[in-house]
């Protein structure tokens, strides 16, 4: 098999026939309902409805998996309430998927397509809390993309008897530590099921009530290196490293609110500072240096381990290594996310659409990329900063994130209306 760097050159060419055929049934527990007559489609007239009805549990739900955050990994409470609401609502459940991982199966009535929805569902750990924290805690808003994906799926379920094709909800564990996404498509949790496109939201610093949409961009990947210097003198000449090699970067790790403020606007900007980026962390203990880069684009991460290696090898002695090839950036195939946004144009508002010309530097990678190597798809940014809250409040991992709840039945809203065009769609993305 190619290495990541090599593969990432040709492997968005290759979407349009990764879509899955399998028609495998196991995962499915619920009957299939028989297709009588000509059905009308689902209506965002009825969607709207339902979710008027739902919101105020919706919350309430989330409410109560954010009072228990559970660590990437140990999702055993929150998957036991997803299932429960799934069960519920109608589906065909199971559990137990690439660890605690939760899929649920909702077949429409009229034939169709298979599409997938995923939400995450693994708390922050403390160390990877802005200034580090005493526990886990939801501050990367995976309660909020668990109750939207539950209220997608009871919303659909209300209207099954007007939706085509099958609908596989994914409720994936171990998000943070990067590794539940491989485990849930290692169990087959795509395969399977026949999964032939794949959506997601996640929350985003945007104003509740906008989606940003990420047609040709996404999330960076990450890279990792080692550097050891021999000698007596080698925590000072770790320390000499380190400066040197994050002197690499082209952008500055974010500081304060107003550096996260201009990022979110350098990131609405066509061939703006963020288009292509080299973001670089260096730390020295002792005779090592610990370097972890992201790049925009992925292809970049050839010249930033080859400049690691030059300026670490520049010290007589010093070792490199890179323990793993680079986790892939996710990249959101262009066409699907356009096709999206006239969607939410249409469905929630004329200016609920922003359009993302770049990849947040800050963030250190997120697993949906390995479903978008496999098949298309879509991943947006769920605007949830409350008029007049500071940006912090509003992005991920900062100790003082508080996301509005409003959010929440917009996200269903939105979601619910797309997939059900999804699966009644006569091609794929």
């Amino acid at each position: 098999m190619k290495p990541l760097i090599e593969r990432a050159l040709t492997r968005r060419t290759l979407l349009a026939a990764a879509a899955a055929t399998g028609a495998g049934t196991a995962w499915a527990t619920a009957e299939r309902a028989a297709a009588g007559g000509r059905q009308a489609a689902v209506a965002q007239a009825a969607v709207d409805a339902e979710v008027a009805r739902l919101e105020r549990g919706l919350i309430a739900l989330r409410r109560d998996i954010h009072r228990h955050p559970e660590a990437p990994g140990q999702e055993r409470r929150t998957a036991g309430v997803v299932a429960r609401e799934l069960r519920a609502a109608g589906l065909g459940v199971t559990t137990g998927v690439g660890g605690h991982g939760v899929v649920g199966v909702l077949r429409g009535v009229r034939p169709g397509r298979t599409v997938a929805y995923r939400a995450d569902m693994d708390a922050v750990p403390p160390k990877d809390i802005i200034g580090g924290g005493p526990a886990a805690a939801h501050l990367c808003g995976h309660d909020i993309h668990t109750a939207v994906a539950l209220g997608v799926a009871r919303v659909l379920a209300r209207l099954r008897q007007h939706l085509s094709g099958t609908v596989v909800f994914l409720f994936q564990p171990a998000e943070e530590a990067l590794s539940g996404a491989r485990a849930l498509i290692g169990a087959g949790a795509l395969e399977r099921t026949g999964v032939e496109e794949i959506h997601a939201l996640h929350c985003g610093p945007f104003p509740v009530g906008r989606f940003a949409v990420t047609p040709g961009y996404g999330l960076p990947g990450q890279d990792k290196a080692e550097v050891t210097l021999p000698g007596p003198d080698a925590p000072g000449a770790a320390g000499r490293s380190a400066a040197e090699i994050a002197a690499l970067a082209t952008v500055a790790q974010p500081q304060t609110p107003a550096d996260l403020e201009r990022l979110v606007a350098d990131a609405q900007v066509p061939g703006g500072p963020l288009a292509r980026f080299v973001a670089v962390r260096a730390t020295a203990r002792e005779d090592t240096v610990s370097v972890s880069s992201r790049c925009w684009p992925e292809e970049r991460y050839r010249e930033v381990r080859a400049d690691i290696r030059r300026l670490a090898t520049s010290y007589a002695g010093a070792t490199v290594s890179f323990p793993a090839e680079p986790f892939p950036a996710m990249v959101c195939p262009e066409p699907d996310a356009h096709r999206l946004a006239r969607r939410l144009s249409r469905s929630v508002g004329r200016n609920a659409v922003i359009e993302l010309h770049a990849a947040f530097p800050p963030f250190s990678g997120e697993d949906f990329a390995l479903y978008l190597d496999r098949v298309p798809g879509t991943y947006t940014f769920l605007g949830v900063r409350t008029p007049g809250a500071p940006i912090t409040a509003a992005y991920p991992h900062f100790p003082g994130f508080a996301p509005d709840e409003r959010a929440i039945g917009l996200g269903v809203r939105a979601m619910a209306g797309w997939i059900a065009e999804r699966t009644a769609a006569s091609a794929t993305l």
